[in-house]
């Protein structure tokens, strides 16, 4: 759609040459097309870009994005005395008789949202990587809120909720979603695993440069020279199940000092800030230093898979990777490819030969494809040069016949390697769309001729624009009844 849009742009802009800024922006905004591409494109068809357009629409963008994401935050109001909230919930998903210490209205926009601060949580707060958890808190009058997200601010643990508690006062029950909770668990502690495997399969140098966890899947970055080869990923697959069948229970160690988290054998990841007290997670020999929330034992992980291997930066990679049921329903998905596949093939015994078969044959046939296209394409050539019809000095073939563009591109690149003082004019439909090529022999070329500049003037007849080089242009359009007025002015202009 982007390149059918830029197209539509250079036909409708064939009087100025110019791609207006906005148009451009849009290009680059809506399609992903980078402001360099569309130069590119623009300067092969004969047009130039509005840059300082262009510019100015990039700038009111960053404006609307700094807008967008300001956020007003009201004052705090405070209702209990404390600046301190205490984390549960690393042994339960449900706090009751808490009590609200302090609220606040957020607006962003045109929206609010609202931060909730409770002397006591099961909440994790997004940190560390794991994102926060959400859940509900209810009132002791019944009300009930659903907590959209919960983040670290000042040391606090600070909940986001849909709207404000009608009575701030009373005592608060607050539970965490378990389902999601168990999911981002699971896969914060397949990133520990991860951790192992891959030390223990490419070798000690692996230490971790980064993580995200979430509910449907984690990334885990680590340093590491080169590409993770498909038989490493899929060593370090079966040993992470082999971890995950296990069993292993969690082991923790709580407010433990660094000295006791080193005779543990606890891992520190370089660079990350850690206080004088610190948590110790164990499953098996996998020993880390961490404060994210964990499955009970590696059983309940169930089933890990990656999903993609990438490259982060000069010497870290990134490992993507799913756990349980996502995982599950990612081998599903596998499967039923295969399946798919197979009944594609007749359901043949070796699948990848018979791709590869496949493979191998459509190559085959696309050279021959391409043979017979460019016999066709001589032959063409040879029976348009024949029918050249001597206008004043030069010789003019004119082509009129409905034909792919590409065919005719390619003729008139034969004739312009051999032919002399030839001039092919070309004017015709193909799929309802008029297109022109006007191409000059190699001597015409040397004694000052231009398609490139002739085919503009001939194009604004079919209302479009194009471009290219001295030797052989083309162009295109949306009014097909004005390919005789283009062929006429192709004509006039070679005999000039």
């Amino acid at each position: 759609r982007g390149i059918r849009m830029l197209e539509d742009n250079i036909a409708r802009n064939a009087d100025t040459r110019l791609i207006p800024g906005a148009d451009a922006f849009v290009l680059y905004d809506t399609y992903g097309f980078p402001i360099d591409l569309t130069e590119l494109i623009a300067a092969e068809k004969g047009y130039k870009v509005d840059l300082e357009g262009f510019q100015k629409e990039l700038e009111k963008q960053k404006e609307r994005a700094r807008n967008a994401t300001a956020n007003e935050f009201g004052d705090w109001q405070e209702f209990a005395a404390g600046d301190e909230v205490v984390f549960e919930g690393y042994d339960t998903l449900k706090v009751e008789g808490a009590t609200l210490l302090k609220q606040r209205t957020v607006k962003q926009k045109n929206k609010e949202y609202f931060q909730l601060v409770f002397d006591r949580t099961p909440f994790y707060a997004e940190m560390g990587g794991q994102v926060g958890d959400t859940g509900f808190i209810t009132g002791a009058d019944g009300e009930r809120i659903a907590i959209l997200n919960t983040v670290k601010e000042n040391n606090l643990s600070i909940h986001l909720a849909e709207k404000l508690p009608a009575n701030p006062s009373q005592s608060f029950t607050l539970e965490v979603d378990a389902a999601r909770r168990q999911k981002i668990m699971n896969n914060h502690s397949a990133t520990h695993l991860l951790h192992r495997a891959l030390r223990e399969i490419l070798g000690t140098h692996v230490e971790q440069k980064g993580s995200f966890v979430c509910a449907d899947y984690f990334r885990f970055d680590f340093s590491h020279f080169q590409k993770v080869t498909d038989e490493e990923i899929a060593r370090v697959e079966a040993r992470v199940n082999e971890l995950i069948r296990a069993d292993e229970p969690l082991q923790e160690k709580r407010d433990a000092t660094m000295d006791e988290a080193r005779a543990m054998g606890a891992m520190a990841l370089f660079g990350e800030k850690y206080g004088d007290r610190v948590r110790v997670v164990r499953f098996g020999d996998s020993v880390e230093l961490c404060g994210g929330t964990h499955t009970p034992s590696t059983g309940r992980i169930g089933l890990f898979k990656v999903t993609a291997e990438s490259a982060v930066a000069a010497g870290v990679r990134r490992i993507e990777a799913v756990t349980g049921e996502a995982a599950e329903a990612r081998v599903h998905a596998m499967e039923e490819m295969l399946r798919t596949l197979r009944g594609l093939v007749n359901n043949v015994p070796d699948l990848a030969g018979a791709i590869r078969k496949l493979v191998e044959d459509n190559a085959d046939a696309r050279k021959q494809l391409e043979a017979v296209a460019a016999e066709k394409a001589a032959a063409l050539a040879d029976a348009v040069a024949s029918h050249a019809q001597t206008i004043g000095s030069v010789r003019v073939a004119r082509f009129e016949q409905s034909m792919d563009p590409a065919v005719v591109r390619n003729m008139a690149l034969l004739l312009q390697k051999k032919a002399q003082n030839l001039v092919l004019a070309g004017a015709f439909a193909w799929e309802g769309k008029p297109n022109l090529v006007l191409m000059y022999s190699q001597d015409l070329v040397a004694a000052g001729r231009n398609a490139g500049k002739d085919i503009r003037e001939a194009a604004k007849f079919i209302q479009g624009g194009g471009g290219g080089q001295p030797g052989l242009a083309t162009a295109g359009g949306r009014n097909a009844d004005g390919l005789a007025d283009a062929l006429d002015a192709f004509i006039a202009a070679a005999t000039a």
